[in-house]
């Protein structure tokens, strides 16, 4: 199959083309499409020549090439509605009736110069369409979100993102102004739906059937609470689906030079004790070092229950339920890497028996609390 993208360099065209090349190349088999494609990437730098020869040959075209910030508003018209008309008719010229999805926008429903060029554009496909029998796919997107998005042109989430991870100022002139944003990747599953002819349609219009709500003051919080994640270690809450694609989009737009962050490590001559992240919900997860010789713990929870995965060195945990007398050991090393439970009410043990440190993951089911630890020192 041969697939024509127009705007193939824009934000949703290099995410489609990414995801095209992935299944071209057998690396991504989730669409179920037949890897047997051919991309044609057009964009304001490819040759005339080239859209002539591939409107010939393609199958399917993605029409996502527009203008929607021009430096003077004739360019709405030029670069929406006329390249439109021009590429149906290079299509129809070709004899070619494939189908057509076009990238529009909600704001073709309004009465300004972007909304009527849309609108325009639109309606060139429909009359495509009908004189041709090509079917037309016309997509009306509300604000689409995502990697690769530009800061400072016409998304206010990929604003946001820039600016709160470069640490510059956001204005938030009414936080109760709802947006309905649709997920890159969302977008990019749908369009594959289309191409394989199994587009959502809403009112004679094909839709993204995956959306989210949020107000304006509500996505400033959402993207201060990942900036400031670095030293909370608050974990974002991946289990909703807005707030996991939120924070992949925001850290999309991270610094180059500030991928990596300290931690706060707390050492002594026993070795460190590390915290990486913290969750309300799934509790506490660290790294403890410890020097060879060495026992750390020696105490018991009430409620705190833990899970210890030693990732290299060798050493043994010890147990004891503080009403028995009868020890209990497991012998650990990075050798074999397997998870010990802490159970409740067990005083325990854990002692570097190596000749070098011993690392071990640590997760608690509860966050430390200074005003309530739930530790008691008992020796096992």
């Amino acid at each position: 199959m041969n697939i024509l993208v127009t705007g193939a360099q824009g934000f949703v065209g290099k995410n489609l083309c990414a995801t095209l090349r992935n299944i071209a190349e057998g690396k991504d088999k989730s669409f179920g499409l037949d890897p047997d494609l051919t991309i044609f990437e057009y964009d304001v730098d490819t040759p005339p020549s080239l859209l002539h020869d591939w409107c010939a040959q393609c199958d399917f075209v993605f029409h996502l090439a527009g203008v929607n910030r021009p430096k003077d508003e004739r360019e709405f018209a030029q670069g929406n509605r006329d390249f439109t008309q021009m590429l149906l008719d290079t299509l129809a010229k070709a004899g070619n009736a494939c189908p057509v999805m076009l990238s529009s926008s909600i704001q073709a429903q309004m009465d300004n110069p972007y909304g009527q060029s849309k609108r325009e554009a639109e309606q060139a496909l429909l009359a495509h369409e009908k004189r041709c029998g090509a079917k037309a796919l016309i997509y009306r997107f509300p604000n689409v979100f995502g990697k690769w998005c530009r800061p400072n042109y016409n998304s206010v989430v990929a604003t946001f993102c820039h600016n709160i991870a470069n640490n510059l100022p956001i204005t938030v002139n009414d936080p109760e102004i709802r947006l309905t944003l649709v997920y890159i990747d969302d977008v990019v599953s749908a369009l594959i739906a289309a191409l394989r002819g199994e587009e959502c349609r809403e009112d004679g219009f094909c839709v993204v059937p995956i959306t989210h709500s949020v107000s304006l003051g509500a996505l400033a919080e959402y993207l201060r609470a990942f900036r400031d994640s670095r030293q909370t270690l608050a974990a974002p809450k991946v289990g909703d689906d807005f707030e996991r694609k939120l924070y992949a989009t925001y850290l999309s737009y991270l610094p180059a030079a500030e991928f990596s962050y300290p931690l706060r490590t707390h050492s002594d001559a026993r070795g460190s004790f590390t915290e990486i992240l913290r969750t309300a919900e799934r509790g506490q997860f660290s790294v403890n070092i410890s020097k060879p010789g060495i026992t750390k713990g020696q105490h018991w929870h009430n409620t705190k229950n833990e899970k210890f995965v030693v990732v290299s060195g060798q050493g043994v945990i010890r147990f004891r339920r503080i009403d028995s007398e009868e020890i209990l050991e497991y012998v650990v090393s990075g050798e074999k890497i397997e998870v010990v439970d802490i159970p409740t009410g067990y005083t325990h043990s854990i002692v570097n028996t190596g000749q070098s440190d011993m690392v071990t993951f640590m997760w608690a089911s509860e966050c430390f609390n200074e005003q309530k630890p739930d530790t008691f020192y008992l020796e096992v």
